[in-house]
């Protein structure tokens, strides 16, 4: 049975961890900078950020969306199959024609 993967980028990620990972990637100030909401330009934490973030939905979307943005370009998935009829490996001239 093939697992299903979420397309989701935020698919099993806390909200405590993409404020602790905003936060040292980018730094407080820059985070309040983008987002400028008391939590992250005075006496910002981790704690006091969840306790608003938690109670204020658009600020949250802002935080998801901001790491989202912060995540690399996801590499396009490789096809594990060839086309029908496509050859593996180099091609052999020696060799008879499939069919």
């Amino acid at each position: 049975m093939t697992p299903r993967t979420s397309n989701d980028p935020l698919h099993g990620i806390t909200l405590a961890t993409i404020v602790t990972r905003l936060a040292e990637e980018q730094g407080w100030a820059e985070l309040g900078r983008r987002i400028p909401i008391r939590c992250f330009l005075y006496d910002p934490s981790v704690k006091s950020s969840l306790t608003f973030l938690r109670k204020t939905p658009w600020a949250r979307k802002a935080v998801e969306n901001l790491y989202v943005q912060s995540l690399p370009p996801k590499a396009p998935p490789s096809d594990p199959m060839p086309p029908s009829g496509a050859r593996r490996g180099p091609f052999d001239p020696s060799l008879p024609p499939a069919g």
